[in-house]
């Protein structure tokens, strides 16, 4: 466990041999739910463990976000955005411990890990520019001497549901934007991952403290559904719900804040494709291909699933694929030689196979790779080979997002059956074609073409920038985060009328006059 240094890096970010499970932004509460451990799917080993937080717990950090609302909500915006801007600034000084850590923790290399915290740094730097520009409209009146604009207030408590495989960029993308929103956040991180998160609170609190910033602004509550479940998404006090996961999942969530017309941003799953064209770039394709389909070991929400690839060139470019996949270094995330981590535990892996099953199952066929590792280096038995399949698009399995690096090669004749190939699956998250023709490149990004929330021309469809909303249409659940104009999500929208006349005209010339003055 030491060779890479994770003892040193544990007692830096205040981890513990057994932590506690919910947090104000200001202090640790003593919580005595079951201990949950973390085991690292790199080395097997046992990183901690979290006492859950209990219900009981969990009210007093609602109860203490509903107080710090009320002062947090009436701080002056660019205010706010100040205490973000130092958040930014702490998580600069921690980037490369709580890079190790998420990459230990959760599975993926040590260069995503620290690309992750660097996405909580940029998303800072966006919010504190955000923080003066939280811009409403004017608008001009039917009515003589009348003025009307529009205008955003904050939302209240934000809850915020983060998924295993990004611990806490997603978190920031959420937290940043909501603070300078003049909102307060309640976390609730994946049971797999609650140590990135506490690490996350502990560089956070310091900030916090020397800002004066009201205890309850920025909250955790570390636990599992035994004990804070479904009670978290009815609760009323909780107007907005932003969860990251699979569309099971979000169906789930929406049922229940839907219940109360509470509102939700959902984060769900995607089936991504790439079209390759017969005029594409065919190196800068296989790069696109290989980072979108292995990078967190295929365990991104934006992972090539699918390459729609032109029968004129499909066989030499799956030829190069299977050359390229070759060459991936399997190993230690914390590895720098590492292409492809584990699998975030046995569960993930036991996914991969029956995919692969099922493939088969379909007529399909494993064309390289699907292989469980073991041997020395992957005693966690999390380990796997990327694997390669040809298979038709309508098949189940493949209108199914799998959340492990298997991708499926589809077969196409000209670009209005591609684009037909592309959109048919539930998902619509992120889309890609790689080609030098401005006719399929702008076909792809009009509306008659990708009906993704994100579509890219060159480049691959994961690794999106904070500076654009992000976010998918269908079963990926509509809702979105990060920059943009996201930040509508987090606030409540007003419409405003002044009358600054003597008279009392009614919209639509409606008279109603019922005595003399």
């Amino acid at each position: 466990m030491d060779n890479y240094n994770i003892s040193a890096m544990l007692e830096e970010l205040g981890i513990k041999a057994e932590n506690n499970g919910a947090h104000t932004g200001l202090r640790w509460i003593e919580t005595n739910g079951e201990p949950l451990e973390s085991w690292s799917p790199t080395d097997g080993k046992l990183i901690a463990k979290v006492k859950q937080a209990t219900w009981d717990d969990y009210e007093k950090i609602i109860a203490s976000a509903q107080e710090a609302f009320k002062v947090w909500s009436l701080v002056p915006a660019p205010k706010r955005g100040e205490v973000v801007r130092q958040i930014g600034n702490e998580l600069r000084k921690y980037k490369e411990p709580l890079g190790k850590l998420v990459s230990y923790e959760m599975g993926k290399v040590y260069q995503e890990g620290l690309g992750e915290v660097q996405e909580m740094i940029d998303i800072a730097d966006f919010a504190v520019g955000q923080s003066r520009m939280l811009y409403g409209l004017t608008m001009h009146s039917e009515r003589e001497k009348h003025r009307m604009y529009e205008q955003y207030h904050p939302l209240g408590i934000v809850g915020v549901i983060s998924a295993f495989n990004f611990p806490v960029a997603v978190w920031a993308w959420n937290a940043m934007i909501a603070l300078i929103a003049g909102d307060v956040v309640v976390w609730k991180p994946s049971s797999k991952v609650m140590l990135s998160a506490i690490a996350v609170q502990n560089i956070i609190q310091k900030v916090l403290h020397e800002n004066n910033v009201p205890e309850g602004v920025l909250s955790l509550v570390a636990s599992s559904s035994k004990y804070v479940g479904d009670d978290f998404l009815a609760d009323r006090r909780i107007p907005l719900i932003s969860v990251t996961g699979s569309t099971r999942v979000g169906k789930r969530v929406n049922k229940i804040v839907g219940e109360r017309l509470g509102k939700t941003i959902l984060e769900l799953g995607g089936n991504n494709a790439i079209v390759i064209s017969q005029y594409a770039n065919l190196n800068m394709a296989l790069r696109a291909s290989m980072f979108g389909a292995t990078a967190t070991a295929g365990q991104r929400c934006t992972s090539t699933r699918r390459l729609i690839i032109n029968e004129v060139i499909y066989d030499i470019f799956k030829e190069k694929l299977i050359k390229a996949y070759q060459q991936l270094r399997i190993g230690h995330a914390l590895d720098e030689n590492t292409h492809v981590g584990p699998l975030v535990d046995r569960t993930a892996v036991t996914s991969f196979n029956l995919a692969q099953e099922a493939v088969i199952k379909h007529g399909g066929k494993i064309i390289y790779g699907g292989a469980t590792l073991d041997g020395p280096g992957f005693e966690s038995g999390c380990y796997v080979q990327p694997a390669i399949a040809e298979v038709e698009n309508h098949w189940e399995i493949v209108q199914e997002e799998t959340f492990a690096p298997l991708l499926y090669l589809i077969k196409y004749k000209t670009i209005e059956e591609a684009i037909a190939l592309h959109n048919n699956v539930p998902q619509g998250l992120s889309s890609a074609i790689f080609s030098k023709n401005i006719h399929e490149t702008e076909f792809f990004l009009s509306h008659a073409g990708s009906d993704c929330g994100i579509a890219n021309v060159n480049i691959a469809t994961n690794g999106a920038e904070i500076g654009g909303a992000f976010g998918g249409e269908k079963e990926t659940g509509g809702g979105r985060e990060s920059g943009s104009d996201a930040w509508k999500a987090y606030m409540r929208r007003q419409t405003n009328t002044i009358n600054f006349s003597k008279e009392l005209p009614l919209a639509q010339g409606i008279k109603f006059d019922l005595f003399d003055e």
